[in-house]
């Protein structure tokens, strides 16, 4: 049995609810190799039998004390992942926050879990795309024949003329659960979902799905792979393991976005607008009813959850756009430019790195603020926290009114004193990895954008050999023969 480290020894110390008065790290070490402690605190507990009354912890010894939590107060995987405990030092530590609304897992432990068997797939081809519809049939009958599973395919796919002809698919089509994008509600009905095509499907998908998402596996059948990892190839084992939950997962933060018009918010007291914002930031994902100039209610969508970004852009103006910027009700800058991007870290790697931004990974909780051509060349691109809420609105003294899109769709005119909130989402889009967290993401980041791809620079030995090869004469030869070409 090894001891245990001496900053091991002082980390778990600091995290029990003992008295570190008197105590000896020496004699600790002991008593954890005699109570088989080592594995205790890995997670394994051991046969050590704790009380149940109010003094029950205190009546035991000192190594029972030990080893009875350290099956309860285990480390994360990750060494560089938050540490579950919450105090620092004697005195210090976090402030109980009960509005707390995400909680930071370690990486390495998302894994994909099913609490009963998934019997309903959602399947989402890439439209337009004849290349795909060949792998569409033989992924649809696989599910419904080996499988026995309830395929729902989008109403428009069976008007596709190709796919009549297809024989297979005519034996096949009868099967088939269909929906309308915007008619149909999906919520709750959808166990797993499957994306064949590029990153747009993927996008599709979480459009689809305004609350929470199933868990996404997408397959690589289109121009870009970012959040494609898998290869159609040998499907049907790899999603027969997915099905078993034998799969990483990576949670990919969204951004919630809601629209505030002058118009709506004229027509009621400030404390209603308070009322409406507070319930708004619990109802993540539902709709905003707004009124009408004729005072009738109609539902708006302009609460909505996007994956890669929103965009605010001057539109068709050919003044500069002149953005005001908040975070958490403080003014932080005005944008003067083309525009600004928000976005989460999956969106990274999309428009915000065409602007300028860094590439963050998409287990990172963060969002990016990337002003896009700013007037101002010191204005550089900036990453603050999560749960952060940023409101954009124009500037009083703007010569033009901006746009807003989301994830490219939804695209609507913001004026003047129009209000744009963004924060994260608690409804991440759970993508399904190929390999890992990590091993994935550089995969994408080396194929679809050739990162750090370069010639590889010659080692010290073929230097030596092109030297040899070449001339005999020296610096200094050549220093000489250089002057007397300048004194000619």
């Amino acid at each position: 049995m090894f001891p245990i480290h001496r900053r091991h020894q002082e980390l778990l110390l600091d995290a029990l609810p003992i008295e570190r008065t008197g105590i000896d790290l020496e004699e600790f070490n002991n008593n954890i190799k005699d109570y088989n402690g080592f594995h205790a605190f890995n997670g394994v507990g051991v046969g050590v039998a704790v009380g149940t009354g109010e003094n029950g912890l205190e009546q035991l010894s000192l190594q029972d004390k030990i080893t009875a939590d350290c099956r309860t107060l285990r480390r994360t995987r990750s060494l560089n992942a938050p540490s579950p405990f919450q105090q620092f030092g004697p005195c210090g530590r976090i402030m109980k926050n009960q509005a707390v609304v995400m909680q930071i897992q370690d990486p390495a432990s998302q894994r994909l879990t099913w609490y009963k068997p998934p019997l309903t797939v959602l399947v989402i081809k890439k439209v337009r795309d004849t290349t795909v519809l060949a792998p569409f049939v033989q992924l649809v009958e696989w599910l419904v024949q080996e499988k026995h599973m309830v395929v729902w395919v989008e109403s428009a796919v069976l008007d596709d003329p190709l796919l009549v002809e297809d024989k297979k698919f005519k034996n096949i089509k009868e099967k088939l659960v269909t929906f309308k994008d915007g008619r149909d509600d999906l919520t709750d009905r959808i166990d797993f979902i499957v994306c064949l095509g590029g990153d747009g499907t993927l996008l599709y998908a979480s459009l689809l799905f305004q609350h929470s998402v199933p868990p996404v596996m997408a397959f690589h059948l289109g121009s870009l792979g970012f959040l494609t990892p898998f290869e159609f190839e040998n499907f049907q084992e790899q999603v027969t393991n997915v099905l078993e939950g034998h799969a990483a997962l990576t949670l990919r933060s969204r951004l919630r976005c809601i629209i505030y018009r002058k118009s709506d918010r004229s027509r009621e007291t400030e404390s209603d607008y308070q009322a409406k914002n507070s319930y708004n930031y619990q109802t993540d994902g539902g709709h905003y009813s707004t009124k009408g100039g004729d005072g009738t209610s109609k539902k708006g969508e302009t609460n909505i959850l996007v994956l890669n970004e929103v965009v605010i852009d001057r539109g068709p103006s050919p003044y500069l756009s002149n953005i005001d910027l908040f975070l958490d009700g403080k003014y932080i800058t005005s944008v003067q430019g083309d525009g600004l991007i928000v976005s989460t870290p999956t969106g990274s790697t999309a428009y915000a790195v065409a602007a300028g931004a860094s590439m963050i990974h998409p287990s990172v909780p963060a969002i990016m603020v990337t002003p896009i051509c700013p007037h101002s060349l010191s204005f550089r691109p900036i990453v603050v926290p999560a749960g952060v809420e940023l409101r954009i609105s124009i500037s009083p003294d703007s010569r033009n009114t901006s746009w807003v899109s989301f994830d490219g769709r939804n695209r609507q005119e913001l004026l003047h004193g129009d209000c744009l909130r963004v924060t994260t989402s608690i409804y991440p889009v759970p993508s399904i990895c190929a390999q890992d967290q990590i091993t994935d993401w550089f995969d994408s980041l080396a194929e679809c954008l050739h990162w750090n791809v370069r010639k590889k620079q010659k080692c010290l030995d073929e230097l030596c050999d092109l030297t040899a090869s070449g001339s005999e004469d020296t610096l200094d030869d050549l220093d000489r023969v250089n002057d007397s070409i300048l004194d000619s």
